[in-house]
């Protein structure tokens, strides 16, 4: 969790390490004000390189085609699988980057 200089939390991401030393991101989120200047990817670099010392070798998660695709693309993420029409209308995409190299 990130939090700004009166104490508000303004991003934070929910993940862990699962089965077969998988980063799994459930959900990353910087709060609008905040977008686009770089906290995003700073989480997403803070997250991968702890679960990389905990032994993680890949990173797994899905989003939405209307949230953060291209962000994860930019990050070094690769898709992998999508389903269309779900919800109605979009796709939610399923991407993977390996952490070890």
């Amino acid at each position: 969790m990130v939090k700004d200089d009166n104490d508000v939390e303004i991003g934070g991401i929910l993940s862990g390490i699962g089965c077969w030393n998988g980063l799994e991101i459930k959900v990353l989120w910087v709060k609008e004000d905040y977008r686009k200047t770089g906290m995003g990817t700073k989480l997403l670099k803070h997250v991968e390189n702890l679960a990389i010392e905990k032994g993680a070798t890949i990173s797994i998660l899905d989003t939405f085609d209307f949230q953060a695709e291209g962000f994860y693309l930019k990050n070094g993420y690769e898709q992998i699988g999508e389903i269309n029409d779900f919800p109605t209308g979009h796709k939610r995409i399923y991407l993977f980057k390996k952490l070890i190299l």
